[in-house]
């Protein structure tokens, strides 16, 4: 019988039994007190910290940029210095893109998608709070060096050479090494939302019945898996440039600064939509509740937010048309940054067709909605506007830019993240936010808004540049630019205004009503004030806003008449169902409080920090105790055998509560991890390749490249390695113990003599990267590989002591499962890194 077909209990357990199921429900999942409140993984704990940090860096970039606009308020100016400007500049925007536009979003997603999905948590808790002290230490990291007279000065962009060879300080290095251990944790994010999205929804909710906010969270974290490792080369080429001298950058040794450009781009761009897109989403679940309808165009909401990440990706060039390029890339690339305007469009057009069709209930968060889709249409006709390749020419590095950058993201970010805290409030804090404010703080952030913004796309067509800290008097710009002033200082005060209503004490208050807007989404059913638990049960699903279609849906949640209603063992559980159709195919237990993501955000950030200044002893013993407490992190707390096989989850459905390979969430946040891997790696192939199309002598006559038989050598040594790794997984699934550990030890031995024929080639040969460009972009895809393959090494030994340890066996065989998955990616890393550095020379020779 498929899950479809099943209804709920027809009758509630009695009270006692409820009374009983709950008070077990509450002791697995209740929040530790005192100082070990801070090692609790629920998600409703550590979404609030990383939305209540989000919103103190929003803060923090807002008096930034109120410093900015001090300093442009007249001409002539002297209030801060042309070094101070181009810190707060730079930090400004830096903390606000990376600080807060992209982690807001993770932050609230990792609230409410395990509500929207009917889940008790997302799949991997201890990763989120790993994500957020990751995001802490980074944030204070780079925020605090303002008030060292450290901070980064080359702008949120980073361009070199400004940055590698006029910038010895270490500024550049702080924005380096900073946000590439935020953007890792990002990625780890992205992770988590994919497999949660895909893996634990409820039975029954179908891809096509997921919420569209689940549908944008599930996009925009695809786009982070492969827009944020361009940026992540393009910092290691940087700050091994800036650390090492190997000359990726400076065209005296081969190198071009226009790489880092492309790579800084194509993450860039993709960022804007997937800042946007979870913002959009908020709209989708706010506007039908207050025009009490579904939402029109619900499928074609899903294409255009399939189709806006798909395109956002061939854009990266809207940013680079005054480099030189090609006119045939500029048309083309035009066409694009056009075209991305018709997936937008559908989705603004979706929204007023459903308020059109509805009846509007006046209320703040509509208020905040309306204002949002009002700036960032006027937003989007300016992108259009830019995508021009005549007008791009003259607003290009002009203020006409920087107003239509912000009229897309506050219009298209801030104002719908405003509209969802007065909307989900109730949901998450217990208490209904103050209308009186609300309807206030809008109309200051909006008329404050445009006062600020609007002017500066005249100030830039009247031709002043951005990034200037004066200009002279007399120039037009003078009662512009004061004005602006004026309207950032009226959009501060309304931001302020929404932060004390949000901050200020309410326990005085009455309680708000359960679902006091009378949505129609699963989240709406949690009790108010909320329980550790989450969901009371798992509920199957039958509709898209199953509390206006589904009779009694809240009462069966509450009385426990779907699945997991009690917590007999012990332990934190919830649903893992399959991809498309969403049917249950294991019960996942997940860990509880520990204090091992700290630990491991504490280490890892060591060894960015101590790089920063080139304290590499030091960097490297961080770097060996986050590999020591992430190995102890997945030796206590993965893969833990069962005492039973099954377990009954209620309706009469028994399900396994141990799977491996593709059944498992492990397995896919293994696959999706690799696969931002290798966009890396591609990345890094990438590079090699724009230099032979920029270069004279890229790559030089084979006699000075590494050669063929080192290269030759260990892709052989390295394959068989990765042969004898699938041997080995199948000879332990036959409990055929010599041969599994006979299979590993000699895997691990070709692995390492591997390595070395890898290094051989480059050192044989006796290429110098701090010589010419070629030498140093072939040591660091070798290094690049040496470094995957001795981590695939360390799983190898990890498994051995798994099994010996009696942690793994035949049957329970997950970590093997998914060590084999990542060599798979190795192997394909050493096909194309031999196939780049050994064969491609032949071919051009």
């Amino acid at each position: 019988m498929s899950v479809e077909d099943v209804e709920p209990l027809k009758e509630a357990p009695p009270a006692e039994v409820r009374r009983a199921q709950e008070q077990r429900l509450l002791e697995v999942w209740k929040i530790p007190r005192g100082w070990r409140y801070w090692s609790t993984v629920n998600n409703e704990k550590v979404g609030v910290w990383y939305t209540a940090l989000t919103l103190f860096f929003l803060l923090f970039g807002g008096v930034l940029a109120l410093l900015l606009r001090i300093q442009l308020a007249a001409p002539g100016n002297d209030f801060l210095s042309a070094e101070r400007y181009n810190q707060t500049f730079t930090v400004h925007g830096s903390v606000m893109m990376f600080l807060f536009a992209i982690p807001i979003f993770e932050g609230i997603a990792v609230i409410l998608l395990p509500q929207m999905l009917g889940a008790r948590d997302l799949p991997f808790p201890r990763l989120s709070v790993f994500g957020f002290w990751s995001f802490l230490i980074g944030g204070v990291f780079l925020c605090g060096s303002i008030f060292f007279d450290a901070a980064p000065r080359g702008g949120w962009f980073m361009y070199p050479p400004l940055t590698s060879r006029y910038q010895p300080g270490i500024g550049p290095d702080i924005w380096l090494l900073g946000f590439s251990f935020i953007e890792v944790a990002a990625i780890a994010a992205a992770v988590e939302m994919i497999v949660g999205a895909l893996k634990c929804r409820p039975p029954g909710m179908r891809l096509n019945l997921m919420p569209l906010y689940v549908w944008y969270v599930l996009v925009a974290a695809v786009m982070i898996v492969f827009a944020f490792p361009p940026l992540i080369i393009g910092s290691l080429l940087l700050e091994v440039e800036r650390a090492f001298q190997w000359p990726f950058f400076d065209p005296a040794g081969g190198g071009d600064p226009l790489l880092w450009q492309h790579l800084f781009w194509l993450f860039g761009h993709p960022e804007v939509y997937v800042i946007f897109l979870p913002s959009a989403a908020l709209l989708a679940m706010i506007v039908p509740t207050f025009v009490r309808r579904p939402i029109i165009g619900y499928t074609w909401f899903v294409l255009a937010a399939v189709g806006t990440g798909f395109l956002s990706f061939g854009l990266w060039v809207h940013h680079m048309f005054t480099t030189g390029l090609p006119g045939i890339s500029l048309g083309l690339f035009s066409a694009a940054s056009m075209a991305v305007a018709i997936p937008t469009s559908v989705q603004v057009f979706c929204f007023l067709a459903t308020v059109a069709a509805g009846r509007v209930t006046r209320s703040v968060p509509m208020l905040f909605a309306f204002g949002s889709l009002a700036i960032f249409v006027l937003g989007g006709l300016t992108g259009v506007m830019v995508a021009v390749v005549p007008f791009d020419f003259q607003a290009h590095d002009s203020f006409f830019v920087v107003g239509h950058f912000h009229y897309v993201l506050i219009g298209g970010a801030l104002f719908p993240i405003f509209a969802g805290c007065y909307y989900f409030y109730p949901l998450i804090g217990g208490k209904r936010l103050s209308d009186s404010l609300g309807r206030t703080a809008f109309w200051l952030a909006f008329i404050g808004f445009n006062l600020a913004f609007l002017p500066m796309h005249i100030t830039g067509l009247r031709g002043m540049p951005r990034r200037v800290f004066t200009y002279p008097a007399d120039s037009g710009f003078d009662v512009l630019n004061l004005v602006s002033t004026i309207g950032a200082f009226i959009l501060a005060s309304g931001i302020a205004l929404i932060m004390w209503d949000l901050v200020r004490p309410k326990k005085a208050e009455p309680d708000s009503a359960r679902n006091p807007w009378n949505a129609g989404t699963i989240e709406w059913t949690q009790q108010v004030p909320g329980q550790p638990w989450g969901m009371r049960c798992v509920p199957e699903i039958d509709s898209r806003y199953p509390l206006w279609d589904q009779p009694n849906f809240t009462r069966d949640i509450d009385e426990g008449r779907f699945y997991l209603p009690d917590a007999e063992e012990g332990k934190r559980e919830t649903l893992v169902t399959s991809a498309i159709d969403a049917q249950p195919t294991q019960c996942q237990r997940l860990p509880g409080s520990s204090f091992i993501p700290l630990a491991a955000a504490l280490t890892t950030g060591g060894f960015f920090i101590f790089g920063t200044y080139h304290l590499w002893w030091l960097a490297i013993g961080s770097l060996g105790l986050a590999l020591c407490v992430i190995l102890y992190w997945l030796w206590s707390g993965t893969a833990h055998i069962p005492e039973k096989a099954e377990k009954d989850v209620g309706l009469g459905l028994k399900l396994p509560l141990y799977v491996s390979g593709t059944a498992s969430i492990g397995w896919w946040a293994m696959f999706i991890t690799m696969l931002a891997d290798m966009t890396a790696f591609v990345c890094l192939l990438f590079g090699y390749f724009f230099f032979w199309t920029s270069g004279k002598d890229f790559p030089p006559p084979v006699a000075a490249g590494p050669g063929v038989v080192w290269p030759g050598l260990a892709a052989v040594l390295l394959l068989a390695a990765w042969i004898l790794m699938i041997l080995a997984r199948r000879w332990n699934r036959s409990d055929w113990r010599a041969g599994f550990y006979g299979g590993l030890l000699t895997s691990f031995a070709l692995g390492g003599a591997g390595i070395a024929a890898l290094a051989a080639g480059p050192l044989v040969k006796g290429l110098e990267p701090t010589r010419n460009v070629y030498d140093a972009t072939v040591w660091l895809i070798v290094i690049w590989t040496a470094l995957h393959v001795a981590l695939g090494l360390i799983m190898q030994l990890y498994c051995v002591a798994r099994r010996l340890a009696g942690r793994m066996t035949a049957r329970h065989d997950i970590d093997i499962s998914n060590v084999v998955l990542y060599w798979h990616f190795v192997a394909l890393t050493v096909t194309m890194a031999v196939g780049v550095i050994a064969g491609f020379p032949l071919v051009t020779q």
